[in-house]
């Protein structure tokens, strides 16, 4: 814990981890003295105050459980850094004391009779699901609007979209609600809300996750993973995600970007007045990552789209019927086809009419558009990897979003970079740039997220190189509209 922390009393607002842990060890504070702290702040900042909606359902025995893990505590020691600490996960998670509705009244009430295997590996380290986050409908688009949730609001401007779809959990997260927290990621759905918060997201190289039990899109881009304050907690939680498969967070340090050569993808940074304050930002980083030992490789020359891969690569229209139906069928939803859950709905126009399209296609999986976008999608892994190799890259960087994110009301989420991850599964992590200047509605500026893209399994590569930016540039900031003095 820094000096500046321990000459105060202890406050939870953006304590870390191993803040939290230290809290706990010397007795500073209790478990249960953290969920009653995080729920107030749930209680005034959520439906009340600024209204920021982030939440869509408060786990009933938090308490319980908390007063379980500081028992053991005391008698057991801790399990690990999670111990009785309060995280929240996206609504597409099952858990098994809570319902998990993807945001839609179609799903409203459902309580999976299991965790799924994610939630049950967080239980495991000792965390407490405090609670589910709204998200957009179905985890479909990026706005994070639903129909039980209705519009989640950006606490860096109320006027703003949080990102999305996780994007509740990104809220919550930067609004102080929880300690960290979770999401799902299709195309951009985690590293969105973390450029949109001013936060640290990760997508895993796919594979590494377990995604049995969370409501799906897509089993070719489907992904999960951790959404944080600083790398070291994401990387520390995204340990716990996977059952403590793999260390991301031993090594870090100061020296992560020391002779890393990165490649700065050109093609997917904005060129138009829209996308200048996002430049002004990402220019910034860039000369601080060079400023901090790497070798910036300039990649004018590669011509890869974000708009194109999304048009002409994505396959969750082909996919969510199948994986839905199967997704219904296991865990006995009170749905089982989208013809039942279109009739139930109550939908967002865009999410009605994705769901028709998709519901449209006769036998999707032996479509030939389907296989066509399938081989598309092996190609541009090879056209990766030959990238990676013929300019020896440990990574590629670029904004996540190329203009600010849109207002609310906006039909869509605009210019993000994040289906390159998506369609080849590499990793990828998002986090804080800097902000834009401040207006009336945004009094400090928007969070800007920047992302570094790697080879398969270079996941903690990645990681270390994100630590060391973040560990020099130091853009963290608590929103501006959040009740703190609680």
């Amino acid at each position: 814990m820094s000096t500046e922390r321990q000459n105060r009393p202890f406050s939870i607002i953006d304590a870390t981890f191993n803040e939290l842990q230290q809290a706990m060890e010397t007795g500073m504070v209790t478990s249960r003295d953290l969920v009653e702290t995080y729920l107030n702040r749930i209680e005034a900042n959520d439906r009340k105050g600024p209204k920021l909606q982030a939440m869509l359902s408060i786990n009933p025995y938090a308490l319980e459980q908390a007063d379980e893990l500081d028992k053991e505590r005391q008698q057991q020691g801790s399990r690990g850094p999670l111990h009785g600490i309060p995280i929240v996960v996206k609504d597409n998670y099952n858990t098994a004391d809570m319902p998990t509705t993807g945001g839609t009244k179609a799903l409203a009430g459902f309580v999976a009779s299991t965790d799924c295997h994610i939630v049950q590996n967080l239980r495991n380290a000792g965390a407490i699901i405090l609670g589910k986050t709204n998200l957009h409908e179905l985890a479909l688009f990026g706005l994070s609007w639903s129909t039980l949730g209705g519009q989640t609001k950006n606490p860096y401007d109320l006027t703003k979209t949080p990102g999305g779809s996780s994007g509740g959990t990104g809220v919550a997260v930067s609004a102080n609600f929880a300690a960290a927290g979770t999401g799902t990621d299709a195309v951009n759905s985690i590293r969105s809300p973390a450029s949109a918060n001013n936060l640290v997201g990760i997508r895993p190289t796919k594979g590494l996750m377990n995604l049995e039990g969370i409501l799906p899109v897509s089993c070719t881009q489907d992904n999960a993973g951790p959404i944080a304050r600083t790398v070291e907690d994401a990387a520390i939680l995204f340990e716990a995600m996977e059952g403590y498969s793999h260390t991301y967070s031993s090594d870090l340090n100061n020296h992560g970007l020391n002779g890393k050569r990165i490649g700065v993808l050109r093609s997917f940074f904005g060129k138009s007045e829209v996308h200048e304050e996002v430049n002004l930002i990402a220019e910034h980083t860039l000369r601080q990552m060079q400023e901090l030992g790497a070798q910036m490789i300039d990649l004018a020359a590669i011509d890869l789209e974000a708009e194109r891969l999304l048009l002409e690569l994505d396959v969750q229209r082909f996919e969510i019927r199948n994986e839905l139906e199967r997704y219904f069928t296991i865990h006995q939803a009170p749905v089982q086809t989208m013809e039942e859950l279109l009739i139930k709905g109550n939908y967002e126009p865009s999410i009605e009419k994705f769901l028709k399209t998709a519901i449209a296609i006769e036998e999707p999986l032996n479509h030939p558009e389907y296989h066509k976008r399938l081989k598309k999608i092996n190609e541009l892994k090879e056209e990766l990897l030959s990238i990676f190799s013929e300019h020896l890259l440990d990574a590629l960087v670029y904004p996540h979003q190329k203009r600010l994110v849109v207002d609310i009301g906006e039909a869509s989420q605009y210019d993000r970079n994040g289906i390159l991850a998506a369609l080849t599964g590499f990793p990828a992590i998002t986090f804080q740039g800097g902000f834009s200047s401040p207006s009336k509605t945004a009094p400090i500026g928007i969070p800007i997220g920047i992302e570094l893209l790697g080879k398969p399994y270079d996941d903690a590569k990645i990681i270390q190189m994100a630590y060391a930016c973040e560990a020099a540039v130091k853009e963290r900031r608590i929103p501006p509209f959040t009740i703190n003095d609680i």
